[in-house]
């Protein structure tokens, strides 16, 4: 496959299949879940069902088994815009599901934990989280403070610390989070970062209340809390001391996948906007007759187009073997224009809804709400916006 970013006729065929799944089982609920914070994991297993959660992932653990040429990244990115189209929280659960919790022990882990974990994983029968953020350390993940000391008696990481912000981390199909933890200091006096596996259940983990979030209500979000928290040594993931490069590797795909789920928003605005615009009528007429509201709707069109293409590009790039620096590069371009279109979007069809787009009943405000974050995760458009720089070769801090 090369770095085009045109579709072949399996990801358009994907696309539809995808479509007609979200319409059918999620659109028909999704108001009320959203009001009620419902977390749907009969729905969630559908999507496994699917194959959703095993687009990247070999034959042998159950996955698709797609090569390169095929575009195995490029349609997990096709679905999550297909979900996020109808529900961001959704979509949101299925790149965590894949690219936070699949992805970093399909890259890193043993043989012997990729056929523990990976089989419920990838069969959307069990999700994972990762647990990076801290309260202070979120983009700055050198200065994170969770602890796991090696106990040489026991053979055993014991793990003290604390997470926020980590989905998918405390439903009752998750299975396992991946956490950072400082695991001792490197030779240049920094802290020593590794990546740790801890299973749901373990004793001295505990997934805390889900947070009360302005968006994102069905999606499930947790902090977490490790007090003498034991796991085997064989947990750690990966090589012992690179679970910041680990980190930094695994947010790039995490990028272009936000990427498709902002797309699947302006996608869902644009759509909300012009059936509106058709319909409402005032002064004699629809109000899309109206210059002021017509050329609005014209500026989704041209910012869903290119947020698409900025998105396919990247997920192109990342399937056919792109040089990483060139591909870290569109994915930082591509997550930052179409987070900041994404919110824009919004904003926009709340205003060609009026005052209807401010009341929870016009799925409007509920994208609303969910758009901003999109700014956030992943890396914040500042750090976007720092790393594009860099990628130009200016020396900035």
């Amino acid at each position: 496959m090369t770095t085009s970013f045109e579709l072949s006729r399996d990801h358009e065929d994907f696309r539809r299949t995808v479509r007609e799944f979200a319409e059918a089982e999620i659109a028909p609920h999704v108001a009320q879940w959203d009001k009620d914070h419902h977390f749907p994991t009969d729905v969630v297993q559908k999507m496994g069902d699917l194959g959703l959660f095993g687009l990247i992932a070999p034959e042998e653990y159950g996955g698709a088994g797609l090569s390169p040429e095929d575009g195995p990244f490029t349609s997990l990115c096709l679905a999550i815009e297909e979900l996020g189209r109808v529900d961001q929280s959704m979509g949101i659960t299925l790149e965590a599901g894949v690219g936070l919790g699949i992805n970093p022990i399909l890259t890193y882990g043993t043989d012997a934990q990729k056929e523990q974990w990976l089989p419920d994983l990838v069969s959307g029968q069990r999700l994972a989280g990762f647990g990076l953020t801290e309260p202070g350390a979120g983009s700055d993940a050198g200065a994170t403070r969770t602890k796991a000391e090696l106990d040489a008696s026991t053979g055993e990481w014991v793990i003290n610390g604390g997470k926020q912000f980590i989905t998918n981390s405390g439903s009752s199909i998750t299975s396992l989070v991946t956490v950072t933890a400082r695991t001792g200091v490197s030779e240049s006096g920094k802290p020593e970062i590794s990546t740790i596996i801890v299973p749901s259940g373990t004793p001295g983990f505990t997934a805390e209340p889900a947070y009360d979030k302005l968006g994102w209500h069905i999606s499930d979000t947790h902090p977490l809390t490790f007090q003498d928290c034991r796991v085997p040594e064989g947990n750690l993931l990966g090589e012992r001391g690179r679970g910041y490069a680990q980190f930094l590797a695994t947010l790039d795909d995490g990028r272009v996948a936000i990427s498709a789920l902002a797309v699947g928003l302006i996608q869902a605005c644009l759509e909300l906007c012009v059936e509106y615009a058709g319909d409402r009528q005032t002064m004699g007429g629809p109000i899309g007759r109206k210059q002021g509201v017509a050329f609005q709707i014209a500026d989704l069109e041209v910012m869903l187009h290119a947020s698409r293409l900025l998105t396919y590009r990247a997920a192109a790039m990342k399937d056919s073997g792109a040089p990483m620096k060139a591909f870290k590069q569109a994915a930082s371009v591509a997550k930052l224009y179409t987070s900041e279109s994404a919110v824009t979007a919004t904003r926009i069809a709340t205003q060609v809804f009026g005052g209807y787009g401010f009341m929870e009943e016009y799925a409007v405000a509920r994208f609303y709400r969910d758009a901003k974050i999109l700014e956030i995760g992943e890396g914040t458009s500042e750090v976007q916006r720092m790393l594009i720089a860099r990628g130009l070769g200016l020396p900035v801090e």
